[in-house]
């Protein structure tokens, strides 16, 4: 008997595989890059106040909608868009934007600036339809694209320790290749006066900071706990971890500053 033919908006388990060799962009990177949208946040959005970083907003055509976000960031979905277009015909036609630049911290977050806040985000809906947020399922038509956002570059949140099925974010090296091209505003990242530090593309190399979630963040979680700790290992960087890191630096005589560079990771424990 021929079997049912299962819908793109049909959810099936998070695939492996994905998010090979891309990695989710760290906050010190957009923050030294790009500079702070603005000065205070919270679950909602509110506007850009950064002019540097407000005048490299663009709002375009990427081939099945309109798109608000960082010119090389909405430069590049119109080129992810145009080969879903010709792989995957159904999916594209059925794509809508549920929002790309969206200034405010991470869902359920008082540390984590969400990406969106940099318009190198964009979250996705199929046919209407928002895959549902953290039930570990993704519809059948986001992993069909998902390797089309990889190739360019771009981080799917399916792989987030809460997965976000319909979330695709501009990944670390693709932000830091955008910043050696000059496309992030000159020099200093578009930051400017706003900007936090210099802007060089190896400015915020190995470095963690309040902020960044992900697999390297729960890996510095279990080394942290390894030299006695009692965190909670969920991969998101928040004040309890940043309290630990500066409890371990200063019984290690390293500057207290909560903020894991080479030299902390270097005298840290191994992962267990």
């Amino acid at each position: 008997m021929e079997g049912t033919r299962m819908s793109i908006t049909d959810l099936v388990p998070v695939p492996s595989g994905i998010n090979v060799n891309v990695r989710s962009a760290k906050q010190q990177t957009m923050l030294t890059l790009l500079g702070q949208p603005r000065s205070s946040y919270s679950d909602q959005d509110q506007p850009i106040t950064n002019p540097s970083l407000k005048a490299l907003m663009v709002t375009e055509a990427v081939g099945p909608f309109r798109a608000t976000g960082l010119k090389p960031a909405v430069e590049s979905l119109r080129k992810v868009f145009s080969e879903i277009q010709t792989g995957k015909p159904e999916v594209y036609a059925a794509l809508k934007s549920a929002g790309m630049l969206c200034v405010r911290y991470v869902r359920n977050s008082t540390t984590s600036i969400s990406n969106h806040s940099w318009g190198t985000a964009i979250d996705l809906k199929i046919s209407g339809i928002l895959d549902p947020y953290g039930d570990g399922t993704v519809q059948r038509g986001l992993v069909e694209i998902a390797p089309y956002f990889n190739k360019y570059g771009w981080y799917w949140g399916a792989s987030f320790r809460v997965e976000d099925g319909m979330h695709f974010e501009c990944g670390e090296d693709l932000i830091r290749s955008w910043a050696a091209q000059g496309l992030l505003g000159g020099s200093d990242g578009g930051g400017g006066s706003g900007g936090n530090g210099g802007g060089s593309p190896g400015a915020t190399d190995e470095v963690l900071s309040v902020g960044d979630r992900g697999p390297e963040v729960t890996a510095l979680q279990k080394r942290l706990n390894a030299s006695g700790a009692s965190l909670k290992t969920d991969g998101v960087f928040g004040n309890g971890t940043r309290d630990a890191v500066m409890a371990f630096q200063t019984s290690k005589g390293l500057k207290a500053d909560g903020v894991v560079g080479p030299a902390t990771l270097v005298a840290l424990p191994p992962l267990p």
